[in-house]
């Protein structure tokens, strides 16, 4: 079993962790379950949750046996921050992506049960951007029906070209641990 541990919260790159490490990255909107992603995929509370959306205003980093990070970014869309801490994260999440810390997945979480919106939209063109590894986690699977679960497949590769289910494309569960093989597998195979 691997050893995770929280490291730090960064709210200006002056502070980012020193040690550079591959850096597996969770983005999403706001209420996504990206903490709820975080706490079922290591099996362990690390990861603080809240019914509250907005809560994550910083970028949080957890190390995992020494290997790698798993980095929670601030999540995107949510108004009621408030218009000068809604730029703070701009601000930061434009230049942590900038910044080069050396290898990164970007994993896209998107809640399964409704279509992606606008923002992640945005979100998928700025990764667009950079050299980096994309993935698209379809997250909370198991609150849909099996027409449900369909629908969404079908309409989720209409989001970006070239998804393809267990490639770049994960569905995922927190409740039932539904696609952390795969995830997993891919997080092995990207910091070797």
């Amino acid at each position: 079993m691997e050893k995770v541990n929280f490291v730090k919260s960064v709210f200006d790159l002056n502070s980012l962790p020193k040690l550079i490490l591959p850096e597996v990255i969770l983005a999403g909107r706001s209420n996504v379950g990206k903490s709820t992603f975080i706490n079922s995929f290591v099996k362990k509370k690390i990861a603080m949750t809240s019914s509250t959306p907005g809560k994550t205003r910083s970028i949080n980093y957890y190390i995992v046996s020494e290997r790698y990070y798993i980095v929670d970014l601030p999540g995107f869309g949510y108004s009621k921050a408030g218009k000068e801490i809604t730029e703070k994260w701009k601000d930061l999440l434009k230049n942590f992506f900038t910044h080069e810390r050396g290898k990164r997945l970007i994993l896209h979480i998107i809640d399964s049960r409704h279509e992606p919106t606008i923002l992640d939209e945005v979100f998928r063109d700025l990764a667009d951007n950079f050299n980096y590894k994309y993935v698209v986690v379809l997250n909370k699977t198991d609150k849909l029906r099996r027409g449900e679960y369909t629908n969404a497949l079908r309409n989720i590769v209409k989001f970006k070209e070239g998804l393809e289910l267990n490639r770049n494309l994960f569905p995922y569960s927190s409740l039932t641990s539904d696609g952390k093989r795969g995830i997993a597998s891919l997080i092995k195979e990207f910091i070797k």
